[in-house]
């Protein structure tokens, strides 16, 4: 059975870019086929929630070769993307502190595919903000449909 909700989204409206992926790219460091996040819908620092998004293509490299015929985003890219999400939020609250790498990932299930044309919804919470290192938790939907949860942990490298 999936996870709940990590907060409650009825309030945010989902279909609203507060952050392009430009405006993303300014804070993170990812280029080229790692720029995963297309937008954030929703940032709450004093809440500790943030809602980004990633919108797949049938253009993309991974689609030729994941699943030819049934083309599947990878799992591993739905983690570095939900990571990345993490990254962006602790980034733009501790702007002069340099990047916040990948440092683990725990407690990881999939509970759906996602295939090219899908938007894909990430909701994260933080859950730890320390000076060495900070854990959030992330949960991704197609719709309704929850497709995967985690915890990713982000250190400063």
């Amino acid at each position: 059975m999936p996870a709940k909700m990590l907060f409650d989204t009825s309030n945010i409206d989902l279909d609203k870019t507060i952050v392009t992926r430009e405006e993303i790219y300014q804070v993170n460091p990812h280029r080229y086929e790692f720029m995963l996040l297309d937008g954030i819908i929703h940032h709450d620092a004093e809440a500790g929630n943030i809602i980004g998004y990633r919108e797949t293509r049938d253009d993309e490299f991974w689609v030729r070769g994941h699943i030819p015929g049934r083309p599947l985003f990878p799992g591993v890219l739905m983690i570095e993307a939900a990571a990345q999400l993490v990254s962006y939020f602790v980034m733009k609250m501790e702007p002069d502190k340099g990047f916040l790498g990948f440092g683990g990932v725990t407690d990881v299930k999939f509970r759906g595919a996602v295939v090219p044309g899908d938007r894909l919804v990430f909701l994260g919470k933080l859950l730890e903000h320390r000076p060495r290192r900070c854990v959030g938790a992330i949960q991704g939907y197609v719709g309704d449909r929850q497709v995967f949860q985690g915890t990713i942990t982000g250190m400063w490298v």
